[in-house]
């Protein structure tokens, strides 16, 4: 019995340990479990993933209840300490994207995937991070709107506020607009300086050129 105790003791989480197998650091938690407000996740070559501040094993489903309550963390590799936060998150996107409600569509998937490796791709990541924080922006303004009128509308009192040309609106979607401007902007000067490249300036019809 000892000798089966002593076992479970020394074994590493880099092994093929048992469910009860913790690393090292859960006897003597480390300083990273308490440095500041960041949470520092170890991911194992077992693929289990070990939370420094309770020092026990947690789920990818754990992870995502943490980035549903705006609680920042880090993932790093047990061994080499390599920053895996991104490949955590896209495994949570890719399960719930083979549920039953994908956001994406196969055609927007197609076309992400074609900016990688293209010369605008770091411009189309931009416009897609800004668009998306413009829209969660205007979302929190909206709920901040309907929070100090009372009660949210019912659906028959939604298509006022959706008018474009309602005041309300023109104030909400103001910044997100002029934010989808400038990046157009951009994205036309970039195309512009590339035709330019490829052509010399001498591209009929080019923005610059002289057509001739």
């Amino acid at each position: 019995m000892a000798t089966t105790r002593k076992a479970r003791s020394t074994a590493r989480p880099d092994e093929e340990a048992g469910e009860d197998s913790l690393p090292p650091e859960a006897e003597a938690p480390g300083a990273e479990a308490a440095a500041g407000d960041l949470r520092v996740l170890k991911k194992y070559p077992n693929r289990r993933l070990y939370d420094t501040r309770i020092s026990g094993y947690i789920t990818l489903a754990d992870v995502k209840q943490m980035v549903l309550d705006h609680e920042r963390f880090i993932v790093r590799d047990a061994k080499t300490g390599e920053d895996l936060t991104r490949s955590i998150l896209l495994q949570i996107i890719l399960e719930e994207e083979s549920g039953g409600l994908p956001m994406f569509s196969e055609q927007m998937l197609a076309q992400v995937i074609r900016y990688y490796g293209h010369t605008m791709q770091g411009l189309m990541g931009n416009y897609l991070e800004q668009t998306m924080q413009s829209f969660v922006e205007l979302q929190n303004r909206f709920a901040d709107q309907l929070r100090a009128g009372g009660p949210p509308p019912g659906a028959e009192a939604w298509a006022p506020f959706m008018n474009l040309q309602n005041p309300l609106m023109q104030n909400l979607m103001g910044p997100y607009l002029d934010s989808s401007k400038t990046l157009f902007q951009q994205m036309q000067e970039q195309m512009q300086k590339q035709t330019e490249t490829l052509f010399g300036g001498r591209f009929p019809g080019a923005p610059g050129g002289s057509g001739r």
